[in-house]
């Protein structure tokens, strides 16, 4: 019979989790002094941004001029950062964030004929970058909070340095059934950036 207790992940912080193993013959028996690993640490994250991303059906536009992706809404401010031993890292809903917005750029990327072309661009230039975020409700968010995770979890993605941003352009908006990011990453116009 499983035993549901408090553990310490690596980060030391308190998770609850379900400590059991598996047998051979599928019978389910308390596990030993097992530590949990990353992925049971961050699960509970994971299955909720799983069901963010399945909300988010906008399927991304990919041109040689533009990357546009809808993502889900990233966990607000106070669920980004842990304090750990008087150090402020990001959470393990902030990784897990910014795993997942990577793995949908590179898919969407991955997924167009012209994604060489547009790596090319993205990587030589100024970029400018559109984000409008569809949250549920208009009350306790604000547009900064989301916009640096965001913003560095689509960068990271590409691999692309997020100071090379120069503008941006924020929008906030409320969608009830379909909270979502509706983000669009571009090289800055020509005419833009040579006066």
């Amino acid at each position: 019979m499983a035993s549901n207790r408090l553990r310490r992940n690596y980060r030391f912080q308190k998770l609850p989790c379900r400590a059991v193993s598996h047998g051979s013959n599928g019978a389910v028996a308390p596990a030993s002094n097992s530590r949990p690993s990353v992925k049971e640490a961050v699960r509970f994250d994971r299955v909720i941004s799983r069901t963010a991303l399945l909300k988010t059906s906008h399927p991304p536009l990919v041109s040689s001029d533009a990357l546009a992706v809808s993502l889900p809404v990233p966990p607000s401010i106070n669920h980004l950062y842990a304090s750990v031993n008087g150090r402020r890292l990001l959470s393990s809903a902030g990784r897990a964030y910014k795993i997942q917005v990577g793995q949908q750029v590179w898919l969407a990327l991955a997924q167009s004929p012209v994604r060489l072309l547009l790596q090319d661009r993205l990587q030589s230039g100024p970029l400018v970058i559109s984000i409008r975020f569809f949250f549920a409700s208009s009350l306790r968010r604000d547009l900064d909070g989301g916009l640096k995770i965001t913003q560095d979890a689509v960068c990271e993605g590409l691999g692309i340095n997020d100071n090379r941003i120069v503008e941006t352009h924020l929008y906030k908006h409320v969608d009830k059934v379909n909270p979502r990011v509706e983000l669009s990453l571009s090289p800055l116009p020509p005419l833009a950036h040579s006066t």
